[in-house]
């Protein structure tokens, strides 16, 4: 089973930004529906944002316009630039495809503080 790496996170005040990196096979990072997912304290793992094996890039409406998902398939990596980063952001990051084809890794924890 495929586990994926997850980076990046850390304590950033309101308005800072950060960017989240997810480092799996190279087929899949090429080939999949990719996604990056948050679960808060309290919450369901919640997808955020993901980008297709075209290109095509999908948000939540409440990160549209501040949050990017790219992909660089030379370095089996999908990232996510968080930025104008809220309080309400804070969460733990984790990948997966859309199909949740992957064992969930260990995440990356993001902290915003007001």
């Amino acid at each position: 089973q495929v586990q994926p790496v997850e980076s990046g996170g850390g304590l950033v005040q309101a308005g800072g930004s950060l960017r989240l990196s997810c480092t799996t096979s190279g087929s899949i990072v090429r080939d999949s529906d990719l996604g990056w997912y948050r679960q808060a304290p309290g919450n369901q793992r919640a997808l955020v944002a993901w980008i297709s094996s075209d290109g095509s890039t999908n948000y939540l409406d409440s990160v549209k316009g501040r949050f990017t998902i790219s992909r660089d398939n030379a370095r089996n990596t999908v990232y996510l630039q968080m930025n104008s980063l809220k309080p309400e952001d804070t969460a733990v990051y984790y990948c997966n495809t859309r199909t949740l084809h992957l064992v969930w890794g260990q995440g990356t924890q993001v902290t915003v503080s007001s």
